[in-house]
């Protein structure tokens, strides 16, 4: 299902409103990997025949809370009733996620529950996402300004091939590197 003609400029004046709000909220290197997300969201979405304005609006409000203070992320997450479990009351960041969602419908008006889904879980990700969650969670870890290895060269095609197994082995690629720098540390 494609949005309307009608509603296509709607979709480029929202795109406009939103690289603005990026420009004055996060770093021009955020908003660099930003659209270098939503690429890989729309190349995803036209490979699945997932809705690509979906993929796209999606990709560029999935780091709209990226650089909120941890004091916004907690305080705006308890406004709106969200769960703080022990890990994210120590780490606000992990907010920033679901934060971002909460963003996206207050201040652009975001109403589609498979796009709010897919901003709200493009980084820890949650059991039974659906195929856009699947492609913004995957774009985010797989944009090419992460690097260039051997695993994410692999992730990168596996994505093409099984976007299920490729979001399960990108969490494996990413527990495994996380697990890298704190032993470096």
């Amino acid at each position: 299902m494609s949005i309307p003609k009608s509603e296509k400029l709607d979709l480029v004046q929202l795109k406009d409103k939103v690289l603005t709000w990026l420009s004055v909220h996060v770093p021009v290197s955020r908003v660099k990997h930003i659209l270098r997300v939503e690429k890989i969201a729309q190349d995803l979405a036209n490979y699945y025949a997932i809705n690509q304005e979906k993929a796209q609006l999606a990709a560029l409000m999935h780091d709209l809370a990226k650089y909120f203070s941890p004091q916004v992320l907690l305080q705006i997450s308890k406004s709106e009733g969200l769960e703080i479990d022990l890990v994210s009351e120590v780490s606000p960041h992990l907010l920033h996620a679901n934060v971002s969602a909460i963003v996206a419908k207050k201040e652009f008006g975001i109403k589609d529950k498979e796009i709010l889904a897919a901003i709200a879980n493009h980084t820890l990700g949650e059991p039974a996402m659906n195929q856009l969650s699947c492609i913004i969670f995957l774009a985010d870890t797989l944009e090419p300004g992460r690097g260039d290895n051997p695993e994410l060269q692999h992730l990168r095609q596996l994505s093409k091939e099984n976007l299920y197994q490729a979001v399960w082995l990108t969490c494996d690629y990413t527990i495994s590197a996380t697990r890298w720098l704190v032993n470096t540390v």
